[in-house]
């Protein structure tokens, strides 16, 4: 994943489109988005909140879609990937094969419907979608969303308003650091199965080949709290909840981790058969628009490390790994030494990170990168700045490891141990564990920990 940033222009002028009436919060994070070729983190989120009485969401009839109060599971489709990424640790940066994975399911546009595969992203706010205005050889690869076929689409500009016929469109362009897409604003009818509702998105007018061309899925449904919507008209999961759509308003991910077992998110619910143990919810910690919660502390075999007090972490289906502050890392890979050449990987320990009165537990399988070049821990360095870090990242090794629901009604996120085919009868009860009894305090603790917090408040 590499940096990108969005900005909106006005046609014609070159000049950012946000009259006197519309008020802009720019959130910069660093985070991640879309990783099946490995582009992305480092967020950057323009919120535009339009003050704008001509503006309106339209409502589309769709029999007992509005109001039904349903729920929906989509299956997700699992590819496995590999790229070089250039990784830098203690000063030292070298290029290593990463192991990606992304998961993406279908969603339907338009009067008639028309049918797209996307990532369902906790990390993004939008839904973006090439468009049949896309002539480049990255949209003609995909299924591309023809306006002009769909009986319910509205053309829109950046300050709200209904673009005028023969007129020039603003644009929005999102830049990757491999790349970019360019697009313009409309509205119409999105249905997840039979929850619809009527959803202003981004049509990509232009895309870039590279990294665009290297994805199987056609675009990505933005998840996130409103506030990384480029406005409240574009957050579908928020406009599902205002329709009383759903019969509960959350949405819950379960990632399969082989090839004998289907993935799926839910919207409306939470499957008790993909748990396997009872679920614990956590607040959402900021207003960031990220679904982040607060890590009390990092443990090895349980034990506090003292790494991270206070720290957060954002959950993110949108990334294919873990990433965390550089210092936390680097002194985290000094604990738990894992050997380059594998030796030591059968008797490294448990990671855990301490969520409220419990501590969630990784297996080196999901925290080591084992392949023929020998072994290395996955965790990305990620400096994300105060007030919203020190920020961890959670993606597919943890929501692989753990079932997640994304509460809206309440603003809370939902973790249980994963139930995966062949779970051993005693795993969940090793993965997450009650702080009464799980952890083990004093002389058990790095003798170093005290030392190393007091000399990383700088950082």
């Amino acid at each position: 994943k590499w940096p990108f940033g969005s900005s909106v222009v006005s046609a014609g002028t070159g000049l950012p489109a946000f009259p006197a009436t519309t008020m802009v919060n720019i959130v910069a994070l660093r985070a991640a988005v879309v990783a099946y070729a490995g582009v992305s983190v480092a967020l950057a989120v323009t919120n535009i909140q339009h003050i704008d009485r001509n503006s309106h969401v339209q409502a589309h009839d769709h029999g007992n879609s509005f109001g039904m109060r349903a729920t929906h599971s989509i299956s997700l489709k699992r590819q496995l990937y590999r790229t070089g990424q250039l990784h830098r640790l203690n000063a030292k940066a070298r290029t290593r094969i990463v192991h990606k994975t992304a998961y993406y399911g279908q969603l339907e546009v338009g009067t008639p419907r028309q049918r797209f595969v996307v990532v369902f992203d906790t990390g993004s706010g939008n839904l973006m979608i090439p468009s049949t205005s896309c002539q480049t050889r990255a949209c003609q690869m995909h299924s591309r969303f023809d306006r002009q076929a769909s009986a319910t689409a509205e053309d829109y500009e950046a300050d709200g308003s209904h673009t005028r016929r023969g007129a020039a469109r603003d644009e929005i362009t999102v830049t990757f650091g491999t790349g970019e897409i360019t697009g313009v604003f409309i509205q119409d009818d999105v249905c997840i199965g039979n929850l619809c509702s009527n959803v202003r998105f981004v049509g990509a007018t232009s895309e870039t080949d590279d990294p665009f061309s290297s994805f199987n899925f056609d675009g990505v449904l933005g998840l996130a709290l409103p506030q990384m919507a480029q406005g409240p008209e574009f957050s579908v999961m928020d406009r599902l909840v205002s329709n009383e759509a759903l019969k509960n308003p959350r949405f819950s991910v379960f990632l399969s981790d082989s090839a004998t077992e289907n993935s799926e998110i839910t919207f409306g619910d939470v499957k008790s058969e993909h748990m396997a143990s009872e679920m614990h919810w956590q607040p959402v910690s900021r207003p960031t628009g990220y679904w982040q919660v607060e890590i009390k502390d990092i443990t090895i075999n349980n034990k506090p490390q003292q790494l991270c007090n206070d720290c957060q972490v954002a959950v993110d289906t949108g990334t294919s790994q873990l990433a965390g502050p550089t210092h936390v890392i680097e002194e985290l890979s000094h604990r738990l030494n894992v050997k380059s050449d594998c030796s030591n990987y059968d008797e490294l320990p448990k990671l855990g990170f301490v969520m409220g009165g419990n501590v969630l537990n990784l297996k080196p399988q999901d925290y080591v990168d084992k392949g023929n070049e020998g072994c290395e821990v996955s965790l990305m360095p990620l400096d994300v700045p105060p007030p919203n870090g020190p920020l961890f990242i959670f993606g597919d090794p943890f929501l692989r490891k753990y079932y997640t629901s994304y509460d809206r009604g309440e603003n809370k996120i939902g973790f249980a141990v994963a139930n995966h085919a062949g779970m051993a009868e005693n795993e969940p009860s090793a993965l997450l564990l009650s702080l009464d009894g799980a952890i083990t305090h004093g002389e058990d603790a790095p003798t170093d920990a005290t030392a190393f917090l007091a000399r990383t408040k700088g950082h």
